[in-house]
């Protein structure tokens, strides 16, 4: 799998942080069909933020892909077409240990980005699944800072 991090990560644009970085160690996966992270070291200022530690306090990212890629099944001799379109789903998953309320024990907050391919499309309309990709990965980077005002506040 090709899918990998280099080390520092640059974090996305946060109020209240300045120049964020992630040092990251190469972690165990859940499966074989992924890559995970762990953060060992913050950089920058983030008052506060804590690397990852105890199985209450992860900070961990896991890159993974399906087990088995699906392909397309054989079209339709009658009609001419597929019967179903099969998707390969690929996910990111940050969990990061968080402070529900002062003096309390850590709950691991898990933040997924699910991204739905239908199978096919790898091949026949990579530019537009490119696009995409590209489209997500820049609105999130755009808006980073307004997404964390958002969770904290909840005003959209």
């Amino acid at each position: 799998m090709s899918l990998a991090l280099s080390s520092p990560v640059n974090g996305g644009a946060q109020t209240g942080f300045t120049s964020p970085t992630y040092t990251i160690v190469v972690d165990t996966a859940p499966t074989n069909a992924g890559k995970q992270y762990a953060v060992s070291a913050i950089g920058g200022t983030q008052v506060g933020v804590d690397a990852s530690s105890t199985p209450s306090r992860p900070f961990t990212i896991t890159l993974s892909r399906p087990a088995v890629l699906r392909t397309l099944p054989a079209v339709n001799p009658v009609t001419g077409i597929l019967p179903n379109v099969p998707r390969n789903t690929y996910k990111v998953i940050v969990r990061k240990g968080v402070t529900p309320l002062a003096n309390q024990a850590a709950s691991v907050m898990n933040m997924t980005t699910t991204l739905d391919i239908p199978a096919g499309s790898d091949l026949a309309d990579t530019a537009n699944v490119r696009a995409g990709l590209s489209l997500l990965i820049g609105a999130l980077e755009q808006i980073s800072a307004s997404i964390g005002d958002t969770i904290v506040t909840g005003v959209i």
